[in-house]
């Protein structure tokens, strides 16, 4: 029999055991809502009462509490009903007040997506930053430029490896931004505030402390239906699995033809021989799939109303998996640019095979008669050192 009925990540093994698993857990998604509720009771209820919350959300059981979501549609219910069990006096009469289901789990998940694209971002400047090296080592090694799969004209080594760092890095940057805007959502019923009126307080202010309790930002208003700061998000972690899946697609072709490998050296369950560029396969699959997961966001933010009816409801699991899979998706090209290695003697063998191909445009275009000397691949490479250095500094730029 199984030994735990949670979701270990077993099917997905690109981000399993990772440290963005632990921060998107279901446990971590509990923490945030007991801290968005202890926030709000700090900013608007007597003292005490938000250190009675937090004490009240110590060992809650999120199975049951997942379970029981399906009566009101979403967990925050049953949480609320559980604390409210554990609390008396002025904490169970503060407990939530003003606020609504949405507002704490759009909060929570904001804090959840925080310390997840905290995670990303630090692994991903990592996998940019090693290309890079990478790239200036490798500035001088000649490699066939390959188009639609055939051999096209000579590059470097070194200014495909800035490519690909220069993409992640962009990606970074968007992640970075979209994670630092992720604002506090606090609207109450219809998102007018009103029930704090209705208790003489001034919600706009609660609002405002409540962003900086939790270190969000501060919303001009509401977003309940209106879900830019996920879907920014969300387009900015598939740009960097777009990114991330390349540096695999390539990294998977070129150790198939012995130009290099992940150094992940994966094994077969039946076949001895393989050394599987398992790695570069991870990274693919995290980016095929998570295109879909950021079009079901798009989708979901679609809406009608004050308050969606299913749009929101369809938003939480892709956007925890999609945080999943970037997340784990740096990870692992971290661990790819760290462990690549470089054949130069199988790359240089095969721009030599190939330099009849690789010179075919130089013999079309060129003004004069070459000298036989200059006939070689590693004298056709046009501005490749310009745009190599470019690229450098774009990447550090992106990153800092």
């Amino acid at each position: 029999m199984p030994s735990t009925d949670a979701d270990v990540g077993l099917l997905d093994p690109v981000w399993a055991g990772r440290p963005v698993a632990s921060v998107t857990s279901d446990a971590a998604i509990l923490d945030a809502l007991v801290r968005f509720e202890s926030a709000l009771a700090s900013a608007c209820a007597p003292a005490g009462v938000a250190a009675a919350i937090d004490a009240a959300g110590s060992d809650l059981d999120a199975a049951a509490l997942a379970a029981e979501a399906r009566a009101g549609g979403n967990p925050v219910i049953p949480l609320l009903a559980a604390l409210r069990s554990r609390l008396e006096g002025d904490a169970a009469h503060w407990l939530h007040r003003g606020a609504t289901s949405q507002d704490a789990l759009d909060t929570a998940l904001a804090l959840v997506a925080r310390d997840a694209a905290a995670v990303t971002v630090t692994d991903a400047t990592g996998t940019a930053r090693m290309l890079a090296e990478h790239a200036t080592a490798h500035r001088r090694t000649v490699i066939a430029g390959r188009t639609l799969t055939q051999p096209a004209t000579p590059t470097t080594l070194g200014l495909k490896l800035a490519g690909w760092a220069w993409s992640v890095a962009r990606a970074t940057s968007a992640v970075r931004t979209a994670a630092d805007a992720l604002p506090v959502q606090l609207g109450g019923a219809a998102g007018t505030l009103a029930a704090f009126s209705a208790s003489g307080l001034d919600g706009v202010s609660i609002a405002s402390r409540v962003a900086r309790e939790l270190g969000l930002a501060e919303a001009i208003a509401p977003w309940h239906v209106h879900r830019s700061p996920v879907t920014r998000l969300g387009d900015a972690l598939v740009e960097l699995t777009d990114a991330t899946g390349t540096i695999g697609r390539n990294v998977a072709t070129l150790a198939r033809l012995g130009e290099l490998d992940d150094g992940a050296a994966g094994g077969s369950s039946t076949m001895p021989h393989k050394s599987n560029p398992v790695r570069a396969v991870l990274l693919t699959g995290a980016a095929t799939r998570a295109p879909f997961l950021g079009a079901s966001l798009h989708a979901a933010a679609v809406t009608v109303d004050e308050r969606p009816d299913g749009a929101w409801h369809a938003e939480w699991a892709p956007f925890r998996d999609l945080l999943r899979l970037a997340g784990g998706a740096a990870a692992t090209a971290l661990e790819l640019a760290e462990g690549l290695r470089v054949y130069p003697s199988v790359i240089a063998a095969h721009v030599a095979s190939s330099a009849g191909d690789l010179l075919a445009e130089r013999a079309k275009f060129a003004t004069g008669p070459a000298a036989p000397a200059d006939a070689v691949p590693s004298n056709y490479l046009g501005s490749s050192d310009v745009l190599l250095d470019r690229l450098l500094v774009a990447i550090e730029e992106e990153l800092t």
